[in-house]
């Protein structure tokens, strides 16, 4: 990886007439952005599915894509849709948040009449699609149609037991009764994969290339763990012994309890780590680089017991180490990999990073204790690092100066000589540019210089969290020229 830097900016973030982001127009206009910026990188949120929550780390399969960012008029364009199925609809009223209740209210029968519509002119396309992707799709669109089938509720609930724990017979048989429905989802991923390609070839072709997400865990309420339960810690009901979080700590006095299923590792490892493969290869399909998220749990992770409140009864577990990381790193060598290894760390985990040859990331807003000398200090930044100023689930500058001490204010403003004109987020933008880091992310947030209610998320919080979209017009070609020359200026164009 060379001397670059880029953009965090998730896909729902865009604007769009239609309540949240998409693969639309202004998906290429903010490629355009980026390239009138000199940027090179767009690191994005993982783009499956949400389920309750809205988070993207919770997603109903580790393969789909999410049908919110199919765009909408791309297909009136391609004679699917009628501008007036979508313009007659409340998508919600603040074009400043995404309102999830009216996009799910909303999003899927328009979607569904496209189906109809385009199901028959498709269907060689669509037959060619699914045998391409039959190792996953037949599994996440029947797990779909049965959701639907029974109000949506998690699999672990519905009430026909064999269907409930995948039974080849039940599987057969509401194959067959829920079809139509099957073919749906089918059509749902087709339509988001052609768009995704045309963007991504768009990207590429301007120079830029995709950073994306793949969350450590996956969601209980998921294709994946309904189909392949032998991967996970359950019980012969399909109810999990133990789940993920994480400790105790100085900012959380009972831990986070996650409530993911946790891996049997010893079943993966059996069959060479088959379904992390597949796994990662699908997310090639997104992305040209891949941020592994909580890279800290392949060495070790807090187990909690199910039915917890909490995570403070939770114990640590030996992770797969480099027995997986190193099947990874050496199966694909058209993907780079950086690795989220922040939170608690040892010095076993140092070791897996080093011997993982990723990337570790340094977060400036971490970095000014003004009593040691942190690793995320700008001059700890090294070389084979990429340096956030925040990520999505750190405060945006605004937010983060409003929190943060007198004395660690103090003492960044001293180190990072902040000039009378100039503002917060512009010295922290500056200052990561200057490190030696090989690839610098800033959130648009903090390029826009927003305040906190621009938080993307806030952990450990429910609700209000993966809603902020940035305004119309203001990824702007000042901006650009603007950023354009503090990016020449240290030398990361």
């Amino acid at each position: 990886m060379e001397r670059k830097s880029g953009i965090l900016m998730p896909m729902s973030s865009l604007p769009s007439p239609y309540g949240i982001g998409t693969m639309g127009k202004s998906a290429y206009k903010f490629v355009d952005f980026l390239k009138a910026a000199g940027q090179k990188y767009w690191q994005l949120l993982p783009l499956g599915p949400t389920s309750y929550g809205d988070s993207p780390y919770s997603s109903f399969s580790s393969f789909a894509g999410n049908p919110y960012f199919i765009d909408l008029d791309l297909l009136v364009k391609d004679k699917l849709l009628r501008k007036s199925e979508i313009t007659d609809r409340d998508w919600g009223r603040n074009p400043e948040k995404v309102d999830y209740a009216k996009i799910y209210e909303n999003r899927f029968p328009v979607l569904r009449l496209a189906f109809q519509r385009g199901r028959e002119p498709l269907k060689e396309e669509l037959a060619a699609f699914r045998k391409e992707n039959a190792a996953w799709i037949e599994n996440y669109a029947l797990y779909m149609a049965v959701k639907n089938r029974f109000g949506m509720v998690s699999w672990s609930e519905w009430p026909d037991a064999d269907i409930r724990l995948h039974k080849p017979e039940a599987v057969e048989k509401y194959r067959q009764e829920l079809a139509e429905d099957v073919d749906f989802w089918v059509f749902c991923q087709f339509l988001f994969f052609r768009q995704w390609k045309a963007l991504r070839d768009y990207a590429h072709a301007q120079g830029i290339r995709f950073i994306g997400d793949v969350p450590i865990y996956v969601a209980l309420d998921s294709a994946d763990v309904w189909a392949e339960p032998k991967y996970f810690q359950l019980d012969s009901d399909g109810i999990p012994r133990e789940v993920s979080g994480v400790p105790p700590d100085a900012f959380t006095e009972d831990g986070q309890l996650w409530g993911n299923p946790l891996y049997d590792y010893d079943a993966m490892k059996a069959d060479g780590f088959g379904w992390w493969i597949r796994r990662v290869e699908g997310a090639g399909r997104l992305f040209d680089v891949i941020r592994i998220d909580h890279f800290r749990g392949f060495e070790s992770y807090w187990a909690v017991p199910f039915g917890d409140t909490n995570a403070k009864r939770g114990h640590w577990k030996p992770g797969p180490g480099m027995d997986l990381v190193g099947v990874l790193t050496s199966w694909f060598h058209d993907l780079e990999f950086i690795a989220e290894d922040l939170g608690y760390t040892t010095p076993e985990v140092a070791k897996l990073l080093k011997d993982s040859g990723m990337p570790g990331m340094k977060i400036l807003e971490f970095g000014f204790d003004p009593t040691g000398d942190s690793d995320y200090m700008p001059h700890n930044c090294i070389n084979h690092s990429v340096c956030y100023v925040g990520t999505h689930d750190n405060e945006v500058v605004n937010g983060w100066i409003k929190h943060t001490s007198r004395e660690c204010l103090r003492f960044a403003r001293e180190y990072m000589h902040v000039g009378k004109d100039e503002s917060w987020c512009q010295a922290m933008i500056r200052t990561g540019m200057a490190t030696a880091s090989q690839l610098f992310v800033m959130q648009m947030q903090d390029i826009l210089e927003l305040g906190e209610e621009s938080r993307i998320n806030t952990p450990g919080v429910l609700g209000g969290n993966w809603e902020w979209r940035i305004k119309p017009g203001a990824a702007d070609k000042k901006l650009a020229r603007k950023l354009h020359k503090l990016t020449e200026t240290y030398r990361r164009l």
